[in-house]
């Protein structure tokens, strides 16, 4: 009799503890570099709301723009020190962890916003994530778009000899190096929240960006031409600690969800700013240039399939080329 008693106080107290574990509270801090002003900040605080109502409660996340907790490296590293919980990320990030899951990224990689849409629902960018998650830890539980790259610069550039030599300012990773260093200029790497004043001051002669990003950081008030290269379909990845998926239980399939649903808001809201935007900086007064694409695409065509310069293999490239519509 003793020993069933035993048996049910310790079933009893087992069960306490699992539903304990599925109501425990979650409060999440969701970092990232973007302006309170910008979509990505915009759409993270509707995804916490909506997580906040979808779970009763149980998850809180709280959403820190600006680089208020740290830059992009920092926070990266603060997903494993658990500084951070969550964050927006570049893949070009993400890269020096596991490499495969910048293939987006890589110059001219991409043909349009379909295609880059179809790589999101793709079961390549299942297995990069889940490539990403075997190497840290951390689950990539969304992705965005942040928009096709381009040269702003202080004259116009029209081709690629017009970059030789030009100073300019790219984030601090391999594989936003390789577009500049195949045209022939300087790549320096500067800190996203120093960018307008080294332009200002003269540290770096140019930048690029998507359109969005040029308006929201206001850079189009020390550059004077918009050169539209479109040299990166360039995303933002979302991901979530592995901590803090510890915490999440049973709702962590509504946050993944949520943050599906808010990142293709996002990415749509994105694309079509960058329709409107090329107008919006020539009635600004600023120089919007049209470009010899073909000429920059050849400059890093060899690069993309050179298994010694790149992080991924010819079958993802060749996976990645075959989504294309």
């Amino acid at each position: 009799m003793f020993g069933k008693k035993v048996s049910r106080g310790l079933l009893a107290a087992a069960m306490t503890v699992a539903l304990a574990g599925q109501a425990l509270a979650a409060d999440l801090k969701w970092a990232h570099v973007y302006e309170e002003g910008s979509s990505y900040h915009k759409w993270a605080l509707w995804a916490a709301e909506q997580i906040k109502e979808k779970t009763d409660g149980r998850v809180s996340i709280a959403v820190y723009p600006a680089s208020s907790l740290g830059k992009e490296a920092e926070i990266n590293e603060g997903l494993t020190i658990g500084s951070v919980d969550m964050i927006y990320t570049g893949p070009n990030f993400a890269e020096r962890d596991y490499g495969p899951i910048a293939i987006s990224d890589y110059p001219f990689m991409l043909k349009n916003y379909d295609h880059w849409k179809a790589y999101r629902d793709s079961d390549l960018f299942t297995d990069l994530s889940d490539g990403y998650k075997d190497a840290t830890g951390h689950t990539v539980m969304g992705i965005t778009w942040y928009g096709y790259r381009h040269v702003t610069s202080k004259f116009p550039i029209t081709k690629p000899a017009d970059m030789e030599g030009l100073k300019i300012r790219v984030p601090d990773s391999p594989l936003m190096v390789l577009f500049p260093n195949a045209v022939g200029a300087n790549p320096t790497p500067i800190a996203f929240s120093e960018v307008y004043l080294a332009l200002q001051q003269g540290v770096v002669d140019a930048q690029e960006n998507p359109l969005p990003t040029i308006k929201f950081k206001k850079f189009y008030e020390v550059q004077s031409n918009i050169n539209l290269t479109g040299h990166i379909g360039n995303s933002l990845i979302v991901v979530v600690s592995e901590n803090a998926m510890g915490q999440l239980g049973d709702d962590a399939a509504v946050v993944d969800a949520v943050i599906k649903d808010a990142m293709a808001q996002n990415a749509d809201e994105i694309y079509q700013s960058e329709q409107d935007l090329v107008q919006w900086f020539r009635d600004q007064g600023i120089q919007v240039n049209e470009v010899d694409k073909a000429a920059f695409q050849a400059a890093v065509a060899p690069i993309l399939t050179d298994e010694s310069k790149v992080p991924y293999t010819q079958e993802h490239y060749e996976r990645m080329q075959a989504l294309a519509q």
